[in-house]
């Protein structure tokens, strides 16, 4: 079982990817629902074949990151997120 995540910040599309792209610990795909940590933006991955304005409207924005949070113990969750945002 996981516990899903969403966030929409201000930011780029690219830094987010970028972000997702840098975790170690969260996989990158677009399997929701798997037991391990996951990462997904769905701007440049899900969502791709849409339009912005299309994209908005499905409540996509260029900032969203969605997390599937798994059976790994949070503390090496928040360490691969906080490492993955820095870099």
């Amino acid at each position: 079982m996981t516990a899903q995540a969403a966030a929409h910040e201000r930011a780029d599309s690219i830094r987010e990817a970028d972000a997702v792209d840098d975790q170690k610990l969260l996989y990158h795909v677009a399997n929701i629902g798997d037991a391990r940590s996951l990462a997904i933006h769905p701007a440049s991955t899900t969502h791709s074949q849409l339009s912005e304005a299309e994209q908005i409207t499905a409540g996509v924005t260029p900032g969203y990151v969605r997390l599937a949070i798994g059976i790994e113990h949070k503390d090496d969750i928040i360490a691969d997120i906080t490492q993955a945002l820095a870099a």
